[in-house]
């Protein structure tokens, strides 16, 4: 291997790292290969724990699909730490694989979904009535969550064997309203990349509903998802901006960001999630969002001394 910054035959090398399920990238993010290539860059894919890879050999190291780190959390933040070139940066991936964060943004004044946090040990009692979604407070795709019910006395026994199992695997659990909205209106997710003069709006899909009821604690890498094109209106880029606004450290240091909003009670988009760390960028549903995707690698490349 190269060592770092030392390019091979006069192109930076750039990793794009995923987990050992998808040995060969997500698909969505295969296409930006062809322009990485048009401009240059030499991008190779990476498994983020082979142990073989020489992460230092790599001008740039862009966090693209390691989507089985949720169980090994600690691991992957350390190995974060170790990676010279690393983006978004080993401190945004610690904070943002935790969804505490969201605590932390809702404090410094963006619209958060209203969310209870229960931590290993703790006892919860479910409300009265109403949908509410659970989940692990660190997860990817969507794994390990569930839509409950709680007038149905059924869901509520459901629900609380969903808390103690995350509990009991010393898991902090997450639990929110669950937003009708998303039943009609589907979340839509906001993608930003970063250009060069900082992180900059790309596109925008919608999502539709994924949770149609209790979690039974079945494994999977990820849910799957309908994704459509989707034009972000007005009021949701403002919330999406001032949500960025809120990122310790600033967000125009991201190669990437991704924020997703529902439509909460009054209609008013709130914050489900950030995706700071491994978001799909939905690169395919968007004119040249492949090009722009390519175009914050290089502008990443162009920032490194």
């Amino acid at each position: 291997m190269t060592a770092h910054h030392q390019s091979t035959r006069g192109k930076p090398r750039v990793a794009l790292v995923t987990c050992a399920a998808l040995p060969d990238l997500d698909p969505d993010d295969r296409l930006a290969l062809a322009p990485l290539a048009a401009r240059g860059v030499a991008a190779e894919i990476a498994v983020w724990d082979d142990p073989a890879v020489d992460w230092a050999g790599y001008d740039l190291v862009v966090l693209r699909s390691p989507w089985d780190y949720a169980l090994r959390r600690d691991e992957f933040v350390a190995w974060a730490r170790t990676v010279p070139a690393l983006a978004n940066s080993a401190d945004v991936v610690a904070w943002n694989t935790d969804k505490r964060y969201l605590a932390e943004l809702s404090d410094a004044g963006a619209p958060v979904v209203p969310t209870v946090w229960i931590a290993p040990g703790e006892s919860w009692t479910p409300p009265a009535d109403g949908e509410h979604v659970i989940k692990p407070a660190v997860s990817a795709g969507s794994q390990d969550t569930g839509r409950y019910d709680l007038t149905d006395p059924e869901h509520r026994e459901l629900a609380s064997a969903h808390v103690r199992r995350l509990g009991d695997a010393g898991r902090v659990t997450m639990v929110q309203p669950y937003l009708d909205a998303v039943d009609t209106a589907g979340e839509t997710a906001l993608l930003f990349l970063a250009g060069p003069d900082g992180l900059a709006f790309s596109h925008a899909i919608r999502k539709g509903p994924m949770l149609t009821g209790p979690d039974l604690g079945e494994a999977a890498l990820y849910k799957e998802e309908r994704i459509d094109a989707r034009t972000a209106t007005p009021e949701q880029r403002a919330v999406a901006e001032k949500v960025l606004a809120a990122v310790p450290g600033g967000a125009d240091r991201l190669l990437y960001a991704r924020v997703d909003l529902i439509p909460g009670p009054d209609g008013t988009p709130v914050l489900v999630e950030l995706e700071l760390t491994e978001p799909s960028l939905f690169v395919g549903y968007a004119e040249g969002a492949p090009d722009r995707l390519a175009e914050a690698v290089v502008a990443h490349l162009t920032r490194r001394p």
